[in-house]
């Protein structure tokens, strides 16, 4: 089975102690093939699985790994060799599902964005989606004004080094996050401002929180853009 996942505050940050999954009554099984799922912050855990197995065993097994109640808004994706992402249907044998051969590597990820982030009830599902949304901002899927990308930065800095320390913090220290795909000098100036004079105070789960709330009135929160062919016949 998959040991829980640990949350803990060092420092007013939060950490997530991964504990080793095993499972000796899995492995000992014939015709195994190993899994490598990679997690929001990362990290990544293996297992094997049989040529039967179903995309829902692999769903389950991360969701009891983190202790996750709020179940539905998570999925596993996987690349195929054309460099396509799909999701892990739950339903059907993950081999014939896959289009290379083992081992796999999957994703375990926000598949359906809540539309009212305050329903949300479990931290944890909270730290989750701002995680993915971590993800979307540095990978250029959630766009936004200037105003607003300073804002969502000001937030993640916030949640990873709470208050601003001038004895502890150089004058570049924005420069350390790795907040968006382009980062110019004026928007980590405009991150410090915000940084510094609107957040003091807030602890991890509000500056989470925050971003949550701004980034779900964004148009493209919860956009996953897909490359396509056009074909535009008569030339």
């Amino acid at each position: 089975m998959f040991a829980p996942c640990e949350c803990m505050r060092r420092g007013g940050r939060r950490t997530m102690k991964m504990i080793r999954f095993r499972s000796s009554s899995i492995r000992s099984l014939s015709q195994e093939m190993k899994c490598t799922i990679r997690l929001l912050d990362d990290s990544e855990i293996s297992c094997h699985i049989q040529k039967e197995t179903k995309g829902q065993f692999l769903i389950d097994h991360i969701c009891n790994y983190y202790s996750l109640l709020e179940k539905d808004y998570f999925g596993i994706r996987y690349v195929d060799p054309e460099k396509q992402r799909h999701w892990l249907e739950p339903n059907k044998s993950i081999s014939k599902q896959m289009k290379s051969h083992p081992p796999y590597t999957m994703c375990f990820r926000v598949k359906f964005y809540p539309h009212e982030p305050l329903k949300i009830k479990e931290e944890l599902t909270r730290y989750l989606l701002y995680l993915q949304i971590k993800r979307d901002i540095f990978h250029g899927r959630l766009l936004c004004s200037f105003s607003d990308a300073a804002y969502l930065g000001a937030c993640i800095v916030q949640a990873e080094l709470g208050d601003y320390d001038p004895d502890e913090n150089p004058d570049n220290y924005i420069s350390d996050f790795k907040i968006f795909p382009k980062q110019s000098q004026k928007l980590e100036r405009k991150i410090a401002e915000m940084h510094q004079n609107e957040f003091r105070g807030q602890s991890p789960a509000v500056a989470e929180f925050n971003l949550l709330l701004k980034a779900h009135s964004l148009e493209t929160y919860g956009v996953d853009p897909h490359p396509c062919k056009v074909i535009v016949q008569g030339f």
